[in-house]
């Protein structure tokens, strides 16, 4: 968990580059809400607009009062309820056009983020924790909600209110407000400077918040291990010390804010009052009105209450940009298997035939150590292929290129004579089907699971699947029967009943190349023998390839290719490779039991 630690200080230091312009990638998710976005806009000017009116009509009331004009004063008086009303009603447009907007784009980006991560090839997987993926579209859009559905149009709004503010206090008074800019250049500096070192820490900040949740994933996704092993204080210990990095991280930002917020209040209002001293100064001396001084104390204190809003606001559209960043990151990132811009259309009618033509293959991570070393292997339509070698002789790695989860350095694979290459990806993963070493199994009841093999299969077939699998009889003495809901990655079920879902999954499939990577390592003998009944059901008419170390598997296979480091060392029949007492032939002494 160490690596999670280490991945996360690289990121720290990879934000402090970042920028606020990175906000503009938020337009192609804003674009197709022009009309929201105007009409927010509209609500948004109205009701700055009305707040800049109101000082002028308390201006109108005051100086009336010493006129004794009763019937002006309630004319004023009514027409400030009007212009608090305009402004009530405008806020709650304001407030339900930009909460309904922030909401609509912030899923959208969920939506395109996850749909660009469940394309990625595996390779991506191999450099980024899958609970950082998650952090990223749960919490950094949480952030950019609070900034499109808040943070934005209170900004905006500020904006108007701190521009029209000001342009109303010169036309009020020339002096006074002279005196309010001479401020502006000691408030201004602060929020620069400050500003930019807000910017770095929210991004780390968010950074540590991620490697906490990819901590978290990882250790309760193998919780059972962990506690087979007695590792409960260590993974906590290394939880808690990412944890506390990621708090500390969030106390610089929070105490970069507040100094700011000191600095920023603390200006605006030591200035307001003293340009407030000289106004009372100018009303003793009869220089202007008493109506005129409150009008410039109301505009004073609204550009006042602006800019500290806009020094606050602006810290949150910093944690923004951070946020931003990383989802772009995400739906930018480069992937190392894409489908082709003109692709090649599958056959109508798929055969089966695979060829593997001088395939050469390293993992990405270890791309010294070569898997597959140019491989030849041709496997016939309707023909079951069994590969047999020690753990790391390329077995596995085979099924992977075959499904195009990599792509080989060098060589090609083909499908009844086409390049996967030259294909869609979702078109020709089409003629496979899979059942893992390790069944993959959903939260979900075991009809939802099996049916995962084939969405528009009715509940007979389903059935008929789960019959040929050996799964029928214990998913019916399961509480619910076939709508039993098996929990996180199917706790509720053993082992052999995980592997029998998959395979059931796998028949209902129906597809003509099947690969049975470790199908039935986690069967007893008994439910095995059931199994590999409806396995010799089943690969009738398909192209079948096995991986397994279990003899009666493997000595059914129409051919048995021997892989040893990446190469092909020798194949044939059962009963051939006994009689060469190579590889084989020790690995059947030794591993190959029944």
């Amino acid at each position: 968990m160490a690596s999670t630690y280490e991945a996360a200080a690289d990121a720290q230091d990879r934000s402090k580059s970042k920028r606020i312009s990175a906000l503009k990638e938020l337009w192609p998710f804003l674009k197709p809400y022009k009309l929201m976005i105007f009409m927010a806009s509209f609500a948004l000017t109205l009701t700055a607009a009305v707040s800049l009116i109101l000082p002028l009509a308390v201006r109108r009331v005051v100086d009336t009062f010493s006129s004794g004009n009763t019937i002006i004063l309630d004319q004023y008086f009514l027409a400030a309820i009007g212009i608090a009303g305009l402004l009530s009603v405008g806020t709650a447009l304001r407030y339900a056009l930009v909460t309904r907007l922030g909401e609509r784009v912030v899923t959208d980006i969920r939506k395109e983020v996850f749909g660009r991560v469940i394309h990625l090839s595996p390779q991506f997987f191999e450099k980024i924790m899958t609970g950082e993926v998650l952090s990223r579209i749960t919490t950094d859009t949480t952030v950019i909600l609070s900034v499109i559905g808040s943070s934005v149009s209170v900004a905006l709004r500020n904006v108007f209110i701190l521009i029209g503010g000001m342009i109303l206090m010169l036309l009020t008074s020339l002096k006074l407000t002279s005196l309010v800019f001479l401020i502006v250049p000691a408030i201004i500096v602060p929020i620069l400077v400050l500003g930019r070192r807000l910017r770095t820490l929210s991004r780390e900040n968010q950074d540590w918040i991620a490697a906490s949740s990819g901590n978290a994933s990882e250790a309760l996704m193998a919780v059972q291990t962990v506690q087979a092993f007695s590792h409960e204080k260590l993974t906590k210990r290394s939880f808690d010390l990412v944890a506390e990095t990621s708090f500390n991280s969030a106390k610089k930002r929070i105490t970069t804010r507040s100094f700011l917020t000191v600095i920023v209040i603390f200006l605006v209002f030591s200035g307001v009052v003293g340009v407030l001293w000289i106004g009372a100064r100018d009303v003793r001396n009869e220089l202007m009105s008493v109506g005129m001084l409150v009008q410039f104390v109301i505009y004073s204190v609204m550009v006042a209450g602006a800019v500290a809003a806009l020094s606050e606001i602006w810290s949150e559209l910093q944690r923004a940009a951070g946020a931003t960043e990383r989802l772009v990151e995400l739906l930018n990132i480069e992937d190392t298997v894409n489908d082709p811009i003109k692709a090649v259309s599958p056959p109508k009618r798929w055969l089966g035939e695979i060829t593997f033509s001088d395939v050469t293959f390293s993992y990405p991570s270890r791309s010294d150590d070569a898997t597959l070393s140019n491989l030849n292997i041709n496997i016939k339509p309707g023909e079951t292929i069994a590969l047999v070698g020690i753990s790391g002789a390329g077995k596995s790695t085979f099924i992977q290129l075959l499904q195009r989860f990599y792509d080989p350095d060098q060589g090609e694979i083909f499908l009844d004579g086409i390049d996967i290459k030259t294909m869609k990806r979702l078109e020709f993963r089409k003629s496979i089907a899979l059942v893992p070493q390790d069944p993959v199994i959903f939260a979900a009841t075991v009809m939802e699971n099996i049916r995962f093999g084939n969405p528009e299969a009715n509940n007979e077939e389903i059935f008929q699947a789960a019959r040929s699998a050996a799964a029928h009889d214990f998913i019916n003495e399961l509480p619910q029967g076939y709508d039993t809901y098996v929990g996180e990655r199917g706790v509720m079920l053993s082992g052999g009943q995980k592997q029998r879902v998959a395979i059931a999954r796998a028949i209902l499939r129906n597809a003509p190349v099947l690969l049975l990577d470790e199908a039935t390592s986690a069967l007893d003998a008994e439910n095995e023998r059931s199994v590999q009944k409806a396995f010799d059901h089943l690969t009738k008419g398909r192209t079948t390839i096995v991986v397994a170390h279990r003899l009666a598997t493997v000595k059914k296979a129409d051919r048995i290719i021997v892989l040893d480091e990446g190469e092909i060392i020798a194949e044939g029949s059962h009963e051939k490779l006994i009689n060469e007492k190579g590889l084989y032939a020790r690995l059947a002494s030794l591993q190959f039991t029944s």
